[in-house]
């Protein structure tokens, strides 16, 4: 799989079919670009690390010909997700494995507890963050987007050299990184509502 090996890919077995009309198979550019099955095996559960949030990629969009993608989350008691964000083209479907989730869509606020799911549609702000005691964990599929990309380059390449070099998400160098990625994945971020959310729920930064 994803950090880092995490995923088995299946590979499409061949078959030879006798005696069948002759367009019952025929090998076209379309069957060429056809998704391939795969196999994902068990891992052991994702834990949130030193940063109290992390992530790593269960299925890559190229995988499924770039219809759906996810990810697994995991969060640390009393720690606040992102800042609320809006994406232009993303929708997000999230499953909790354990713990809760405190999402919050719009102006309303839901608690998504394991074994429940929440969708957040595009053009909608919101956020999530984990208010309990407990460890938050949870499957955060995206459709219509390759929004796993977006995460890779952000929390495995960019926030890694940020700390490496001791700069800030404010130095020139790392801002126009990420401004360069939010305008590719069409993400805008509110960052002046964050420390309202932290505030109000007793959260980590």
């Amino acid at each position: 799989m994803e950090r880092r090996n995490f995923l088995s890919t299946g590979i499409l077995g061949g078959f030879t079919f006798l005696n069948l009309p002759t367009f019952a198979y025929s090998q076209t550019q379309e069957d060429k670009d056809l998704t391939q099955p795969f196999n994902i095996p068990p891992s052991e559960p994702l834990k949130p690390g030193p940063g109290n949030v992390d992530f790593r990629t269960i299925i890559h969009s190229k995988q499924t010909n770039k219809q759906i993608s996810n990810v697994e989350v995991a969060v640390s008691p009393k720690q606040m997700g992102p800042s609320p964000h809006i994406h232009k083209e993303l929708d997000e479907l999230m499953y909790v494995l354990e713990g809760t989730a405190t999402v919050m869509i719009g102006k309303e606020i839901y608690e998504v507890q394991a074994g429940g799911w929440n969708f957040r549609p595009r053009g909608i702000v919101h956020s999530f963050w984990n208010a309990s005691d407990k460890p938050l964990r949870f499957i955060d599929s995206f459709f219509n987007q390759n929004f796993e990309d977006y995460l890779e380059d952000l929390f495995h390449k960019i926030i890694p050299e940020m700390v490496k070099k001791n700069l800030t998400p404010a130095s020139p160098e790392i801002s126009k990184r990420i401004e360069i990625l939010d305008k590719k994945f069409g993400v805008t971020w509110f960052h002046n509502e964050r420390q309202a959310i932290i505030d109000k729920y007793g959260l980590k930064a």
